[in-house]
């Protein structure tokens, strides 16, 4: 049987990471293949880049292979197919043919290694690690987040329609009633799926963390015997702390019971540390965490909500402006809890349509290269595979296609989302209904029937990003009837960035 587009790309990257033997997992988002690599110097980057559909090369904590929506999925399940293992399992030792080793290289050759590794060292920041855990808690989700979002925007749509009168009868509300189980599947219980994925995170018993997570619902709790938050002496609420509340109690969860699988003996193991872990966590989460993190997290929404009320089309320009980098640097990830807090608290997240804007604005930018670039096939045939799912909202492979290689349409691009944000923050008051969509698709989750102050949003960011790249983002190099430039160039290098 011939060999698959899926299987090729992951046989070539076990091949350029120095072999499976030198993976220790492997995972995946939206567009990237996020690997923990167990020695870095072994990894070949220029031969990561070169691969046939890899479209670029994040090196961070995790070593990340952009190949784009749809592909990454495939990609990712044949690396760990031919590794017999599940995805974000670690891959037995001995799996991998054989790599690169130390004796052969020469002694500048392992000076540089040493420099490097002493860099990657400096840069595990405690900051960086809680980066990582929090993009891997939420990375499984967004596929619910996208599903269960879009179904619940139709629900949404259709329940408006049935209210002004376009549509009638029985049929309608229960298509609407059946969508909004559908999409409650995942938000009614979010906090258990969120307590499974930190407890996996953390090192705990995932089956625990769930447990505990479903304590901040506050089940079996009388309705005229509520409990008493301890520091304000009001009822407690169902809910109070949140996604914030779960990830903190799931955190200390996994310390407790690491600690007492050291000390309880093994024949009776099963049986006292699950029992004393969920007790004294169950009592910590009730009376400290959820007032605490309930308190953190209305403090946290009310002063994001209320930055945007002031700071209007600025606080909607500098947002939108500067998502593009933090997305490339990995940052986006901290935004996840802030904005299943907001629509927790509202109803919707204000955050989500201002970011949007900058995914707008790398559609921008790349339509203008297509314009000013007709004689560069190579690059006009990356941005006319990446442009369709940059305009649904998925702007990686723009990213590390198109603007980012080449400098200048990169910083036009953010300007264009910093343009398409100003527009949304001067309208105040759109918030999307659910998360993981974008672009486009971000359309039917915006709420209260104000789409139309995003389309225009997103329209201001689409022309900010043309005009800006049109007149001032274009290389002149790229222009020429040449191939792609800028991938090496040391001008446009980060740290982190590799391609």
């Amino acid at each position: 049987m011939a060999e698959t587009k899926e299987q090729r790309m992951a046989r070539q990257i076990y091949e350029q990471v120095g072999g499976m033997g030198n993976v220790d997992s492997v995972i995946h988002c939206m567009t990237r293949v996020r690997m923990d690599i167990k020695d870095n110097d072994k990894v070949n980057f220029d031969g990561l880049k070169k691969i046939d559909g890899v479209m670029g090369v994040v090196e961070d904590d995790t070593l990340q292979v952009v190949v784009g929506p749809g592909t990454v999925n495939k990609v990712a399940n044949q690396m760990v197919s031919m590794a017999g293992v599940r995805l974000g399992d670690k891959i037995p030792a001995g799996k991998s043919t054989a790599t690169a080793s130390n004796s052969g290289r020469s002694e500048a050759e392992k000076q540089a290694a040493a420099k490097k590794a002493e860099l990657k060292k400096k840069n595990n920041t405690p900051f960086k690690r809680v980066l990582k855990d929090i993009a891997n808690i939420f990375v499984p989700l967004i596929p619910a987040f996208v599903g269960a979002g879009i179904i619940g925007g139709i629900a949404s749509i259709f329940q408006n329609m049935i209210t002004a009168e376009t549509l009638s009868g029985e049929n309608w509300v229960t298509i609407v009633l059946v969508l909004n189980i559908i999409k409650s599947g995942l938000f009614t219980y979010l906090n258990v799926y969120v307590g499974i994925n930190a407890a996996k995170v953390f090192g705990a018993t995932e089956g625990l963390g769930g447990v505990v997570a479903g304590i901040i619902y506050l089940p079996g709790m009388l309705v005229d015997a509520p409990l008493t938050n301890i520091f304000t002496g009001d009822p407690m609420a169902a809910g109070q702390g949140g996604i914030i509340g779960v990830i903190l109690a799931v955190y200390l969860l996994s310390l407790v019971e690491k600690s007492l699988h050291k000390v309880i003996p093994d024949s009776i193991d099963i049986i006292v540390t699950p029992t004393i872990t969920l007790l004294v966590i169950g009592l910590v989460t009730i009376f400290l965490i959820m007032p605490i993190a309930g308190a953190i997290s209305t403090s946290l929404v009310g002063a994001i909500t209320w930055v945007l009320n002031v700071g209007g089309a600025f606080a909607g320009f500098v947002l939108g402006a500067l998502f593009l980098p933090m997305v490339m640097f990995g940052l986006h990830q901290v935004l996840t809890p802030i904005h299943i807090e907001m629509i927790a608290s509202q109803g919707m997240t204000l955050l989500l349509p201002i970011l949007a804007m900058a995914g707008g604005g790398q559609v921008g930018a790349s339509i203008a290269l297509w314009v000013k670039c007709r004689k560069n096939k190579q690059l006009t045939n990356m941005i006319k595979g990446s442009l369709p799912v940059g305009i649904l909202g998925i702007g990686e492979p723009l990213i590390y296609a198109v603007t980012l290689p080449l400098g200048r349409p990169f910083i036009t691009a953010c300007i264009g989302g910093g343009i398409g944000g100003a527009v949304i923050g001067m309208f105040g008051g759109i918030g999307a209904t659910a998360i993981g969509p974008s672009g486009v698709a971000l359309i039917p989750l915006i709420a209260n029937g104000q789409w139309w102050g995003y389309v225009v949003g997103l329209l201001a960011a689409y022309a900010g990003g043309f005009v800006a790249t049109y007149f001032f983002g274009v290389p002149k190099s790229a222009m020429e009837p040449t191939e792609l430039v800028g991938y090496d160039s040391d001008e446009f290098e980060t740290e982190s960035i590799v391609g």
